[in-house]
């Protein structure tokens, strides 16, 4: 489905970012290059294996990282950078000389462009499993080897249990019985997303308002509109009985957890987070259903 030849399944999306970060050499102490627009546990992950991550600013308009700030990011103690592929939409890699590990839990079925790439199978992702989970997409065997060691107490072919390139395996693996349930769902990856694409596309002729932009490739995980006045557009939405959602309400780098990192500022970050509303998009929708979101929003809007 990816184009690569290895996928090894751990326990969930941030588990897999934990063990590709590790894979590639990140230790405590380092430095990981992250977006201004992720959900936290791309920067938690980092935080994890005690390395500090720097927060960067998005492209304008656009929730993915800005390859030119993410460039502009590295210092001597940077290990790695974290790309985040954000509602499906594949972002741009900044070209540098350090490993690039690209956050696509939102990116199903999405081709890596570099050596790594995380998934995460939560369940309201379109390949969702019956609980958590989530894999490491790998062009390279070796790679793949090191993160299912890591992944495994440092299990190896041998049988035996080492110590992984100075880094603490423990156990991540992706539980059998959601290998399982993903095996069977895995066949209707292609029209779960083909019906999101369809509802995508009603939404873009019909809402009249202005829309996060998707490349024709995406999954649409998510389906967002921008207004300035969103909290009162969810209002009025939540009395049509239309639920919203709110995926990032503020810049990565002002949550609290990271309170203890100064970070640069990140205005196109903070100005997307201030203005962006999710509306249903998922092939559980029936037509009817279709229209009300519609329908709610053009009176509301």
């Amino acid at each position: 489905r990816h184009g690569v030849p290895h996928a090894v399944g751990v326990g969930s999306g941030t588990d897999a970012l934990m063990l590709a970060l590790q894979a590639v050499g990140v230790r405590p102490g380092d430095e990981v290059i992250v977006p201004g627009v992720s959900f936290y546990s791309t920067a938690g992950a980092v935080r994890a294996l005690g390395a500090k991550p720097v927060v960067v600013d998005v492209l304008p308009g656009r929730p993915l990282l800005d390859p030119a700030a993410a460039a502009a990011a590295v210092g001597p103690r940077t290990r790695a950078i974290v790309p985040v592929h954000l509602y499906g939409d594949l972002a741009p890699l900044p070209v540098v000389s350090v490993p690039v590990v690209e956050d696509g839990a939102q990116a199903v079925g999405r081709e890596p462009a570099g050596a790594l790439m995380t998934l995460s199978f939560y369940p309201t992702k379109v390949l969702g499993a019956a609980g958590d989970g989530g894999a490491v997409l790998a062009r390279d065997a070796e790679l793949a080897d090191r993160i299912r060691a890591l992944g495994f107490h440092g299990r190896t072919g041998d049988g035996r249990f080492h110590a992984v390139s100075g880094a603490a395996p423990r156990n991540c693996r992706l539980d059998a019985v959601q290998a399982a349930w993903l095996h069977q769902m895995l066949a209707d990856v292609p029209r779960r997303v083909a019906r999101r694409r369809e509802i995508a596309a009603r939404y873009d002729a019909q809402l009249g308002l202005p829309r996060v932009p998707r490349d024709a490739k995406s999954p649409v995980s998510v389906y967002a509109v921008r207004h300035p006045g969103r909290a009162v557009l969810a209002a009025g939405l939540a009395r049509h009985g239309i639920e919203t959602r709110v995926y990032y309400p503020r810049a990565l780098g002002a949550e609290p957890a990271l309170a203890d990192l100064p970070q640069p500022a990140t205005p196109n970050a903070d100005r997307f987070c201030a203005e962006t509303l999710a509306l249903p998009c998922h092939a559980g929708m029936t037509e009817n259903d279709v229209e009300r979101v519609i329908q709610a929003v053009q009176a509301e809007s």
